[in-house]
């Protein structure tokens, strides 16, 4: 029986994943349900999705599971036959199979219990989250979207929204789900009896979402199936018209999906033409911005000259270094106005 931890360094773990000639999908799912004993569930998932070699990073809460994985594609059937025979809520659950995909997603298994798969900062015990919006398939999608009265609303964040989104998207600016849904309600609040639209990566967040729009009046609010992962591959297998432009933000290694060849970002540094992102190789910063390749080589993959000097100097400075830094202004920023992403505008 494994142990329910990893003893190997992340480095030797990721060497080992680049060194497999085995190809790997990537695959994303989720669902809502209730889970008495989370920890139970968690052991449970985790032995049998070790014995298949997957890893990927999941997610485990009362209110259900939240899972990216990647998976060795000799194992891809009995993956699928594990999951949906765990319990009766996850048999048949969607699969979100990554449309621009090399394999090298993740590079071990980390299986978490969390308070809420998704935090939404709900405290009201009267919300309902399985009082939902309807779905809507990629056809019917790009149907109800060309219609004036409809308004589309993307649910994601940011650095998310701002390297692909639909055609006309509203985007909500914050940087935390938790603050978008009451600003989502509030931007909207004069349009409630509109068709409202709502998106995110691959669903879980529109679940909630388009469940808090109604909780709080809105009449007729949709989502989108799958998010953009299912509805990039259906409009692809069913020659629809494609209303996304970009690239798709994904949570693992890979940072993005091509979904079109439009580039509709900037450099964070310089200003040019680019949506590739990257965490500054600084470990004292690591904060997550978008790079062109001229600058990654002048900044060696740092996100300013300040990193990259102290990217240069010996471990045992940079990590005196970081001992008495106040971290919490980089480490992982993602918002919006982060000084780096404010000169650019």
């Amino acid at each position: 029986m494994p142990v329910l931890h990893n003893r190997i360094s992340n480095e030797e773990l990721k060497q080992r994943m680049y060194e497999e000639t085995e190809r790997r999908v990537t695959v994303s799912f989720y669902k809502y349900f209730h889970i008495a004993n989370p920890e139970a569930f968690r052991d449970e998932l985790y032995k049998k999705f070790y014995a298949l070699n997957v890893f990927g990073r999941i997610y485990v809460a009362n209110e259900g599971i939240n899972a990216q994985a990647s998976v060795p594609e000799s194992n891809f059937d009995a993956f699928r036959d594990t999951l949906y025979g765990i319990t009766p809520e996850l048999d048949g659950v969607r699969l979100n199979v990554a449309v621009d995909d090399d394999g090298k997603s993740f590079w071990v298994l980390r299986v978490k219990v969390r308070p809420k798969i998704v935090a939404d900062g709900i405290e009201d015990p009267t919300f309902d989250s399985s009082k939902m919006g309807t779905h809507l398939k990629a056809a019917e999608f790009n149907a109800l979207t060309e219609q004036p009265d409809t308004i589309v609303v993307d649910m994601r964040n940011h650095y998310e929204y701002e390297v692909g989104h639909f055609h006309n998207a509203l985007e909500v600016p914050s940087d935390t789900f938790r603050d978008q849904l009451p600003m989502a309600a509030e931007m909207l609040s004069d349009k409630k009896d509109r068709n409202i639209v709502m998106y995110c990566t691959g669903g879980i967040r529109c679940e909630k979402a388009s469940a808090y729009l109604l909780h709080n009046g809105f009449k007729n609010v949709f989502q989108l199936e799958g998010g953009i992962i299912e509805y990039a591959r259906k409009a692809k297998e069913e020659n629809l018209p494609l209303k996304f432009i970009g690239k798709n933000f994904v949570f693992d290694d890979r940072l993005g999906e091509r979904i079109t060849d439009d580039i509709i970002s900037k450099c964070h540094i310089c200003g040019k033409p680019s949506d590739t992102h990257t965490n500054c190789k600084n470990d004292g910063c690591h904060l997550l911005f978008i790079q062109c390749e001229d600058c990654a080589e002048e900044y060696d993959g740092c996100c300013s000259t300040e990193c990259r000097d102290e990217k240069q100097l010996p471990e045992d400075e940079q990590k005196q270094r970081r001992a008495g830094r106040e971290n919490g202004t980089m480490v992982f920023n993602k918002s919006k106005d982060h000084p780096l992403r404010r000169r650019l505008r």
